[in-house]
């Protein structure tokens, strides 16, 4: 009854962090409903911020060695065309971010009501996280030369901060795109990583109508460039799951002058960390040839989004034992890999993490028309659920299947991917 009884409170709030969506590192409306919420529920809670609106609270005896985290998004996606969009800022909350945190307030509601977690032989902390997705990069750009952030992402920023030191897995939810005739969950969705790379074509300028003979088309460059990419396709593997999509990012090109520099953009998605590396390596290539092609040059830069996420199957066995013992969710889907990346993935790489996907949504996710349709299941039964996922953790899980790195650990791998990119450009050069 408990969840039943929180139902119409949850909806609300969810419905008021929906309708008034915040880019990362912004979400300050949405980190005070989440304070207020919280201390309505335990004013005596102990709340620990981080990352300008990242919140993490704890339930249970300190002295429980163990610590299981459940871990929330706070931001929405920049999609000005949304239905519900912020008309000043184009944030939307068309990624279903706003649904987790809803979840997780009503699951923290649930413990602090039910004091079910002071038989859990592990602490269980409430992780609210900002800044998953990878955009607004200008604005990230500053806090980082502010040297307020050091991340892109919220979750490799809270690493960083060491909000994760003590966690031993992780958990996470997620909002399933598409529409379900049934009420549907979903475990061992591996995701994609990706890198963005840049290319700055370079040429040479001339006057397009009385001297075009003498110049070096920048512009063409990254034309062909899109076309090598196009027929590489066939060469790139279909159980990688990789996606290429270019974008014109930086010209300065009139109808007058033959543009001598232009910049194209791209994500490169794979899911492998080596994968990535070979398919960058292609990508590269088609960049130089281009370029050597109508006797221009390319400059090349790597940056580095984030890592493959390959949940953890045994984690995941916890789920499948709910799943087999509960009669309101009719539908269990299992390991179908996608192409979309998360922050997540940076994460896995430090501990143990899986992420529990959840349907009741209909519209296109990252799309104009993103929104729910079975908050019954979203903010009531789901969570339910997710407490029957801990309860089956309680006293069963085996540490020896866990694993911990470090931060340092996750730095030097990312500047190892970053090194070796560069250091292959370097050596052709």
């Amino acid at each position: 009854m408990i969840f039943k009884n929180l139902y119409e409170d949850i909806k609300r709030i969810a419905e008021d962090i929906y309708h008034n969506p915040e880019l990362g590192y912004k979400e300050e409306r949405t980190k005070q409903i989440v304070i207020s919420y919280l201390k309505q529920l335990n004013p005596d809670i102990q709340l620990e911020e981080f990352s300008t609106t990242g919140i993490r609270t704890t339930l249970g005896d300190p002295d429980k060695e163990l610590t299981v985290a459940l871990i929330a998004e706070l931001d929405a996606v920049y999609a000005p065309s949304h239905m519900h969009a912020d008309k000043v800022t184009g944030a939307a909350h068309n990624c279903g971010h706003y649904s987790q945190v809803a979840i997780a307030l009503a699951l923290y509601s649930y413990f602090v009501t039910s004091k079910a977690y002071n038989h859990f032989d592990y602490k269980l902390s409430f992780i609210f996280v900002p800044a998953e997705e990878y955009l607004d990069l200008a604005f990230r750009d500053e806090l980082i030369k502010q040297h307020k952030i050091t991340h892109y992402g919220g979750k490799p920023e809270a690493m960083k901060l060491g909000v994760f030191d003590d966690i031993d897995l992780g958990i996470c939810v997620h909002a399933i795109g598409g529409e379900f005739a049934k009420r549907t969950v979903n475990i061992n969705c591996d995701l994609a990583g990706f890198l963005y790379k840049r290319y700055t074509f370079i040429g040479q300028a001339s006057h397009a109508g009385f001297d075009p003979f003498s110049s070096k088309n920048a512009y063409n460059m990254s034309t062909l460039f899109n076309v090598a990419v196009g027929l590489s396709r066939q060469q790139l593997k279909d159980s990688e799951k990789v996606r290429i999509n270019p974008i014109v990012m930086h010209s300065d090109m009139s109808t007058n002058v033959i543009p001598n520099r232009i910049t194209v953009g791209t994500d490169l998605r794979t899911l492998s960390v080596d994968y990535m590396k070979e398919a960058a390596g292609k990508l590269d290539d088609a960049a130089k040839g281009s370029a050597l092609a109508l006797q221009g040059d390319v400059e090349i830069s790597t940056q580095m989004g984030y890592l493959p996420f390959r949940q953890n199957r045994y984690l995941s066995s916890f789920v499948k034992e709910a799943f087999e013992d509960t009669q309101e969710i009719e539908v269990l889907l299992d390991a179908d890999p996608i192409s979309a990346a998360g922050d997540i993935g940076d994460l896995s790489y430090m501990l143990p993490c899986i992420q529990i996907g959840y349907s009741g949504f209909t519209g296109t996710i990252h799309g104009d028309d993103f929104i729910d349709i079975d908050p019954a299941f979203i903010y009531e039964i789901f969570p339910r659920f997710l407490a029957q996922v801990f309860e089956k953790m309680n006293g069963e899980i085996d540490k020896s299947r866990l694993y911990k790195r470090s931060y340092e650990d996750y730095a030097q791998l990312i500047n190892e991917i970053i090194s070796e990119e560069e250091g292959s450009h370097h050596e052709e050069k």
